[in-house]
């Protein structure tokens, strides 16, 4: 429970929170999150009547999920969950997973020193002198993407198109998958991240109970499990010069990786290494529409192609959260924090703090310095930040190359979803040159 000096949240805020559809409205969460800066950076969220959860604390500003990102001895990722779930959610990964928290388990829920251990066995993958070997086949797939966004128009779902398919092909090649199991690659990470919205959970309905999408996500997982168990008796027989085959035969500390854990680390290559960097690619596809000064300043001038790919990651923010379990007392904001609390690292917030970013809501290219949290910073930083810095600009080179105007032929909508999140519908209405 709460102890009076705690500055804990109004039933309707902490409510937002939490709430998936807050994150599919995005100005209102930002002016949430703007109040809740000022008033309450550190905040105290406890469970409401109808929801049960986990009471935790609220970061928001810029500085605090900045310190915490950098403070892996502090603040750990282990052994709670490291994304926020109600407590039914946590108790169902409980049985799911034989005793852990984590439905799955990754390079995201591992603590030091296990987490560089696992981190560098794929790690010289993701570094921009390997990447550079790859920078032909990835022109290649985005010159196919912008083939199909052309052939489409006048006017096209960017995100269906173009979006989503086109980070897929690019992680699907680096990992080994056959292209043709990229559709049921593609299904499973809209389910398992996006579990609570209607269009990519597959169900159509709104609203569903707790208990039907913790279902969805856990047969996701376990679709994912299955997919990838078969993939790794074929790689470890005929292993090739791709990640999965790495990863089938790795070993750590003279060991060959568990099962649990070998599956974990192809879901997050496969689902979050394509799913963000989609969300990052149309959102500056948005913003481009929105503004034509900007689109026709960048079609002029690439070099500003590297401020249009770090200002849509911020602007965006993609991964909209993770949580953090307190190892010791400490103290954030003057809110005292006892071992074992619970804390959410926000994101979307500390992307849109102004004490930070000036005029954060403005989509700028030119932005100067843009220190974003969207990859994280620390031990945990993103693996795979160099590669969707480098998807983005080949991809942005080839579109403007062939597009001449765009503008919104339609109203965008954006995913219900707390963890990761972004645009599901980008509608637009473009000439090619």
């Amino acid at each position: 429970m709460a102890s009076a000096s705690r500055n804990a949240l109004d039933p309707q805020t902490a409510r937002m929170v939490i709430d998936p559809g807050s994150y599919a409205e995005w100005d209102p969460l930002l002016d949430r999150f703007d109040r809740l800066r000022e008033e309450a950076p550190v905040a105290w969220v406890e469970p409401g009547e109808e929801l049960s959860h986990p009471p935790f604390w609220l970061l928001t500003r810029y500085e605090d999920v900045m310190h915490v990102s950098k403070d892996n001895a502090t603040f750990l990722n282990n052994p709670r969950t490291v994304v926020f779930s109600l407590t039914d959610g946590i108790e169902f990964a409980r049985q799911f997973s034989g005793g852990s928290e984590h439905m799955v388990a990754s390079l995201v829920t591992y603590d030091a020193p296990i987490h560089m251990k696992y981190r560098k066995l794929t790690q010289d993958w993701f570094m921009p002198r390997n990447l550079q070997t790859i920078e032909d086949e990835v022109r290649q797939i985005a010159h196919a993407a912008v083939d199909r966004l052309v052939a489409a128009g006048p006017e096209a779902d960017f995100v269906k198109l173009v979006s989503a398919p086109y980070p897929l092909h690019v992680v699907m090649q680096i990992l080994g998958v056959p292209e043709e199991d990229e559709p049921r690659m593609l299904m499973l990470t809209q389910q398992m991240f996006g579990g609570s919205d209607e269009d990519l959970n597959q169900s159509g309905m709104k609203d569903l109970p707790p208990e039907a999408i913790m279902q969805i996500v856990a047969g996701a997982v376990r679709d994912f499990e299955a997919y990838f168990a078969q993939l790794t008796a074929e790689k470890r027989a005929n292993p090739t010069g791709d990640v999965a085959s790495t990863i089938a035969n790795a070993t750590v500390d003279g060991e060959p990786l568990n099962d649990r854990d070998m599956m974990g680390y192809y879901i997050i290559i496969a689902a979050a290494g394509h799913d963000t960097t989609s969300a990052s690619t149309a959102g500056a596809m948005l913003a481009l529409a929105q503004d034509p000064e900007q689109f026709a300043r960048v079609k002029a001038d690439r070099s500003l192609l590297a401020g249009i790919v770090e200002e849509a990651i911020r602007w965006t923010s993609p991964v909209q959260h993770f949580m953090r379990t307190v190892a010791e007392d400490t103290e954030i904001g003057g809110q005292k924090m006892a071992k074992g609390d619970w804390l959410m690292m926000n994101y979307v917030a500390a992307n849109h703090d102004p004490a930070q970013f000036e005029d954060p809501r403005r989509f700028d290219a030119a932005r100067s310095p843009n220190r974003h949290l969207a990859f994280g910073a620390g031990a945990h930083q993103c693996l795979g930040l160099h590669l969707a810095r480098l998807e983005m600009r080949i991809l942005f080179e080839t579109l403007l190359d062939r597009i001449e105007s765009v503008e919104l032929a339609g109203e965008p909508k954006r995913s219900r979803s707390t963890f990761v999140g972004g645009l599901k519908t980008l509608p637009l209405r473009f000439t090619a040159g």
